[in-house]
Order: C-alpha cells, then sequence, then structure tokens
C-alpha cells in the first residue's frame, strides 16, 4: 500500500469517527451519513477553527484531528438540519 491511499484511509477512518461522535452529540445517522459528516467536518472544522485563530492546545495529532472534525461535523449536521 502507497503513501497515499494510506492517508486517505486515515482521512476516511477519522472522519468516521468524527461523524460518530458528532451524532452522539446531536443525535441520528448511519455509516454512511457518519462518513460524509465526518469527511466534509473535517474541512469545516479547519476551516472555522483557523479563521477564528482557536488552538484545542492537543499535544497528539490525530486526536486534535478527531476533534476538529467532530467540531465540523456538527456544524455540518446542525446546517444541514436549518436547510432541510
Amino acid at each position: 500500500m502507497n503513501e497515499q491511499t494510506r492517508s486517505l484511509l486515515i482521512f476516511c477512518l477519522i472522519g468516521l469517527v468524527a461523524g460518530f461522535l458528532a451524532s452522539l452529540i446531536v443525535g441520528g445517522g448511519g455509516l454512511i451519513t457518519w462518513l460524509v459528516s465526518g469527511v466534509i467536518g473535517a474541512f469545516v472544522g479547519g476551516f472555522l477553527l483557523n479563521a477564528l485563530g482557536v488552538n484545542l492546545g492537543i499535544r497528539n495529532e490525530t486526536l486534535s484531528q478527531i476533534v476538529t472534525a467532530t467540531i465540523g461535523a456538527i456544524v455540518v449536521i446542525i446546517v444541514a438540519r436549518i436547510i432541510a
């Protein structure tokens, strides 16, 4: 397995975990919903935290990415519910 494939799998796994955690907080969803909301949430969370200048202060990089993606996934789920 090359480095790009491995990075993509790790990104999807982080998105899946983040989507699951977000669904525990705001409710609902299944496996595909967790994955989609988590992956989109990773981009949204990264953008929001960077734009607001927020530093989570978490030294573990993977945990920091999961928390960032979870925050973004919560925002994505709430906005999707408002639109729908």
